[in-house]
């Protein structure tokens, strides 16, 4: 069996315990936030108001008109987002975990159900970067199409996606920034709007060790031996800022939001993030 195959399987083991976490932060977050619809040019029903002065005539619903003594018009849901498109990063750098309760590709996963979760409750169409087909009608289908998912190599696949739809990218992003930009200047050309996420270990925000540590290489590298690590903290800390400051770069060069979030952190407050970063794009075109 490979390493995909055997990925695959542990996640689809854990699905349920795995949609229960991911409806439970999607639930709290709803709590705090209004949901998507706006008025607009849409093709679905949202309400019936007076008529106003400077409303076109043609707008009027005079069957709903003829059963009281107002005018009403009726007004439809914007639907500027067709598509939400969602990401992953299941490469073998996400499976790392020193300090975190749980490893970067876990909450990767957490993180993208539970934002799909809330989309589909506001009436999104949600879709997997990575995932062949159209957009998925309920969280299970997608759970399921995200334990067949590849792993990945630190940036998303080539993909075919609606003009004018979204993504959210969840990951360490950690490879070079060149690799990076590539992948988000092909989707933003489409035009694809879009936000990253980055997720970091503590261990990795923080190289929190002392004294001789061998640290070894996650991709086939080398690993490397540091006979004193507290006296490299500087400058790791320097090297992690400049590839932020590169991604915030690309990001900004694109039109997306970039945001960095820790696994020791609490899920909803990233969730909430993202969801709030996606909601100011319904209804622009």
């Amino acid at each position: 069996m490979s390493q995909a195959a055997r990925r695959a399987e542990a996640l689809g083991a854990r699905l349920p315990p795995l949609l229960v976490a991911a409806e439970r932060v999607a639930a709290t977050v709803a709590q705090g936030v209004h949901g998507r619809r706006r008025v607009g040019q849409g093709d679905s029903f949202w309400q019936f108001r007076p008529f106003l002065p400077g409303d076109a005539t043609n707008r009027i619903d005079w069957r709903q008109s003829a059963r009281s003594e107002r005018i009403f018009v009726r007004e439809t849901e914007w639907e500027a987002a067709q598509t939400v498109a969602l990401w992953r990063d299941g490469g073998e750098t996400m499976r790392w975990r020193k300090a975190g309760p749980v490893n970067k590709a876990e909450r990767a996963e957490l993180l993208l159900l539970a934002l799909a979760a809330l989309l589909l409750r506001g009436g999104e169409r949600v879709r997997l970067i990575g995932a062949e087909g159209r957009p998925v009608s309920g969280l299970d289908r997608l759970a399921a199409a995200l334990a067949r998912l590849p792993d990945g190599d630190g940036v998303p696949p080539e993909v075919t996606l609606p003009r004018h739809a979204q993504a959210v990218l969840i990951g360490d992003f950690l490879a070079p920034l060149d690799t990076i930009q590539a992948a988000i200047g092909r989707m933003a050309a489409i035009p694809v709007r879009g936000h990253i996420l980055q997720v970091l270990d503590p261990a990795e925000a923080l190289l929190p060790y002392e004294g001789r540590v061998r640290f070894e290489g996650m991709r086939a590298e080398a690993g490397t031996l540091i006979s004193r690590v507290e006296g490299i903290r500087d400058a790791y800390a320097t090297r992690l800022a400049a590839q932020q400051d590169g991604l915030r770069a690309i990001c900004r060069a694109a039109g997306w939001g970039f945001a960095i979030h820790r696994t020791d952190q609490p899920p909803e407050a990233a969730l909430l993030g993202l969801y709030a970063a996606l909601a100011p794009q319904v209804g622009r075109r």
